[in-house]
């Protein structure tokens, strides 16, 4: 499954580093990808294994708003 984010507070190669670290971390996800300029973030995952609320979850964790 294919979500897309819209993700406020990210403003540099540091902050998505940091989501695409941490939600690539999350069991299930198998591709994620972060667009600074758009605000987005596009996870690829198995939502029999992880849900949309845990990978928001996951980026509210690391200090950013999910919109």
């Amino acid at each position: 499954m294919l979500v897309t984010l819209n993700v406020q507070g990210m403003s540099c190669g540091k902050c998505s580093k940091a989501v695409e670290d941490s939600v690539g971390a999350v069991a299930g996800v198998t591709d994620v990808s972060v667009n600074l300029a758009d605000a987005q973030v596009a996870i690829t995952f198995d939502d029999a294994v992880v849900t949309i609320d845990a990978l928001k979850e996951t980026i509210e964790e690391q200090g950013y708003d999910v919109v």
